[in-house]
């Protein structure tokens, strides 16, 4: 039993695998399940269920709770950006400095356990391999660059033989799970985690060709870590909505000019801001508010009223709903709804890479994503999965203390 932040995790004999599909909710393997022979097997002879994210249901904060096991207010990662007071900054949560507990990768590879982590995107990086002294963690993004001093590995080209797409090819996620089969086909892990990026479930809805075209490819890599013997469970860090109005353009409400507008000063963070504008040109159904204590309670008013916005909450309800840290979010959290996003002004953005059919996630409507495993549950797991309370950040919970080998 090896112990992480509290929870206890078995090691079991045959390689462990977590796979987060970045974005990828349900109705995606609904609409490519003919494509996708592996995953289906799965669902039939495995286990399946649905199971809830951190919120904001965005990349950095879901992945770093399955990597720690634990929420943000325990972990310290409530966002992909985030406004650092003490710099008076706003700056992106990529740095290990920003976590507050430990990564069940590196208590694994302390207690003499062979791990390897492989991420799509590099901003993740660095945080995965906080702490893993004696493993594998590289992204696929800059896979040519690894080295064993950085990365725990090196000639990843001669590894995969062939060089990793950029980061808008869709091909990248495909490269990282097929990764993580060439490394185990090479050598015994006891412990991987595989983490993708959501470019196709931003561009693509789940009917469109290039969804299934894609979903397929990664249901073939999927097959081969099975045939390896591994004990498998995919889950996603949060779901994907379109976020347009009638004609294809984006619903967005600008909250902080339209605070501005009221005379009340404030600045809005965004916490889905990240280096891959493509995706989403910063644009998500969640954002927390910096502002006075004086104009809390006339911007809630304000908020409130608007078309689209669902929910506005205090920062110590906001704590005390998602399990926020509350030195890290500002003194209102807004989420909108499925089909609304939140932003700055017109001018912050860069809307010309969403200016149609504009997909994205952060709130409550992205937080439902399934958890689909290709061992049986024991009884008391099975129930658990039942239940509607799991958690996706439970994925290794499910593997080690609740699948039957």
């Amino acid at each position: 039993m090896i112990n992480v932040n509290k929870k206890g995790y078995n090691a079991k004999k045959k390689p462990v695998v977590a796979i987060c599909m970045d974005g990828t909710s349900y109705d995606y393997y609904e609409a490519a399940k003919d494509r996708m022979p592996n995953l289906q097997r799965f669902i039939k002879k495995g286990s399946m269920g649905f199971v809830n994210s951190v919120i904001p249901s965005f990349t950095n904060p879901n992945n770093m709770a399955i990597a720690t096991g634990v929420t943000p207010d325990v972990n310290g990662i409530c966002g992909n950006f985030y406004y650092d007071k003490s710099l008076d900054e706003e700056v992106m949560m990529n740095d290990p400095k920003y976590m507050t507990a430990e990564t069940i990768f590196s208590a694994f590879a302390n207690a003499g356990k062979k791990v390897a982590v492989v991420t799509t995107k590099d901003k993740l990086r660095k945080m995965l391999s906080k702490d893993l002294n004696n493993g594998i963690c590289f992204s696929a993004e800059f896979s040519v660059k690894a080295t064993m001093e950085e990365n725990g590995i090196e000639n990843v080209i001669d590894l995969m033989g062939k060089p990793n797409p950029t980061i808008y090819d869709p091909n990248i996620s495909v490269y990282c799970i097929e990764a993580g089969a060439k490394l185990l086909e090479r050598e015994h892990f006891d412990l991987l985690y595989l983490t993708t990026t959501d470019f196709v479930q931003h561009k693509y809805a789940p009917n469109d060709p290039e969804a299934i075209e894609f979903l397929a490819n990664i249901d073939h890599w999927i097959g081969e870590l099975d045939k390896l013997g591994a004990i498998i469970a995919v889950t996603a860090d949060h779901g994907m909505s379109a976020k347009t109005n009638a004609d294809g353009s984006p619903k967005v409400q600008f909250i902080e000019k339209i605070l501005a507008e009221a005379g009340i000063k404030s600045r809005v963070i965004l916490p889905i801001t990240d280096p891959y504008v493509v995706h989403h040109g910063a644009l998500g159904s969640y954002g927390t508010v910096y502002l006075a204590s004086s104009d809390i309670e006339p911007a809630k008013e304000i908020l409130n009223e608007l078309d689209g916005i669902e929910m506005v909450l205090s920062n110590q309800e906001a704590v005390e709903k998602f399990n926020l840290p509350g030195d890290r979010i500002g003194e209102l959290v807004v989420l909108s709804d499925e089909h609304t996003v939140i932003g700055r002004s017109k001018d912050w953005h860069d809307l010309d890479k969403v200016k149609t059919g504009l997909r994205s996630h952060g709130g409550l409507h992205e937080s439902v994503v399934p958890m689909i495993l290709n061992r049986k549950l024991t009884p008391e797991y099975e129930s658990k999965l039942a239940s509607g309370k799991a958690r996706n950040f439970h994925i290794y919970d499910f593997l080690c203390n609740g699948t039957i080998d």
